[in-house]
């Protein structure tokens, strides 16, 4: 299978860019041969991978603050629209980024090529007006710059979860934000993220010492991780008069200042921005990630990988499955996030056991597993596909006979 792999931003650096680069090797490692066209390149990709900068050559780039975030993408999605071009019958599917792909899905769907568009966050419009109102429920006035409301991001990326074959969803949560938007099931393709078990393992030791307890909140969107919601159930249970729990992310001064008092209290340790997660994972007993919105909670995986139960919202991923390797609770219950806090505080027994079933599991969450997934993707959308060209040419082919992958009829 070859893969054209579009990505407007610098592959193998931190968040998307991450994701981006796992979702490559963890793809070459399944078996597709890929050709990555990445905006730049942040870190070497495997030597298998075909790589294709669009906003560099050699050592000259072109400045990303030059062209700003938008003009960035437009220039990046027209340089790879005419490479395609170039590519006709030699690319089997392309999978686009957001915001950086109208004109190479225009391209590909004129050249008859397979689409498959990566949603790493639920529907757009959904993710402003979900952050923009809980800003104004606690009184911030400006949310996180990525989910700041902005009306060409988001016309341009609707225009391309339209002109997109199939769209790739990591989560129920993100799938059921585009169901819920009018768009149709079979639109939606399923798959998954993972984590890299060589960074992220668990210690040996089980931490059992009564009436201790270390929670970890990791995020640089304060607002939609719900670091308030997870401070609120925190300092509501009896875990917080002899527990820590550690924040590990940038905060803004806004939000500092909105929350000072409970930020300052001697349970919590505001800890910046850390480049040990994995450290800090494998020291702590639990995971508190009460997201208002997730494409898919990366760190709750990397947590199971490292043995730190994860304390949970659904819109994180269902990964994350109640009573079996973590505890789960509704968007934005504050009061059974509490409770369930409270629950692993005083019964260290249901944390062990929580805890050994991440243990158990956690190399079905891999980012190498999370390829061979992808990997399935991919051919459901090009069976997909050829499926619905050939009713185009021959509308009268019975459906079981097109499933078949059955010649038109003459």
């Amino acid at each position: 299978m070859n893969v054209l792999y579009s990505f407007p931003h610098k592959i193998g650096a931190a968040r998307i860019c991450y994701t981006a680069w796992e979702q490559v090797r963890g793809s070459v490692a399944a078996g597709a041969q890929v050709t990555v066209m990445p905006g730049a390149v942040s870190r070497i990709l495997p030597r298998e991978v075909t790589v294709c900068p669009t906003m560099a050559r050699g050592k000259f780039r072109i400045p990303y603050k030059l062209l700003g975030r938008m003009g960035a993408c437009v220039m990046h999605d027209r340089i790879v629209a005419q490479r395609l071009e170039r590519m006709a019958g030699k690319v089997d599917i392309v999978h686009c980024w957001p915001l950086g792909s109208l004109e190479t899905l225009k391209t590909a769907k004129r050249l008859g090529i397979p689409t498959v568009l990566e949603r790493p966050n639920a529907h757009t419009r959904y993710c402003y007006e979900t952050v923009a109102a809980e800003c104004r429920r606690i009184g911030l006035s400006t949310p996180h710059h990525d989910y700041k409301s902005n009306n060409k991001v988001l016309a341009r990326e609707e225009e391309e979860f339209e002109l997109a074959f199939r769209l790739l969803c990591p989560s129920e949560f993100t799938a059921r934000s585009f169901l819920d938007r009018g768009f149709k099931s079979d639109k939606l393709l399923r798959h998954t993220y993972g984590f890299d078990e060589k960074v992220f393992f668990p210690n040996r030791t089980v931490h059992e010492e009564p009436g201790k307890l270390t929670a970890l909140f990791v995020g640089v969107d304060a607002v939609r991780k719900g670091l308030h919601l997870a401070l609120e159930a925190w300092l509501s249970s009896p875990v917080a008069k002899d527990g820590i729990l550690l924040v590990a992310g940038e905060l803004s001064a806004e939000f500092q200042k909105r929350f000072a008092k409970q930020l300052e209290h001697r349970s919590v340790r505001l800890l910046g921005h850390r480049n040990d997660v994995a450290d800090l994972m494998r020291s702590s007993d639990i995971l508190l990630m009460p997201s208002l919105e997730e494409g898919f909670g990366l760190v709750c995986v990397e947590a199971i990988g490292s043995g730190c139960v994860p304390l949970v919202s659904n819109a994180c991923t269902e990964e994350c499955r109640h009573m079996h390797n973590s505890l789960v609770h509704a968007v934005g219950d504050v009061e059974t996030l509490q409770n369930q806090i409270t629950m692993v505080y005083e019964n260290r027994s249901l944390l062990g056991n929580l805890r050994q079933a991440c243990i158990r599991e956690r190399t079905d969450l891999t980012w190498t597993a999370a390829g061979k997934k992808l990997l399935s993707a991919y051919e459901t959308a090009i069976t997909q596909h050829m499926s619905g060209v050939r009713l185009l040419l021959d509308p009268l082919m019975p459906q079981a006979a097109i499933e078949a992958g059955a010649p038109p009829s003459d």
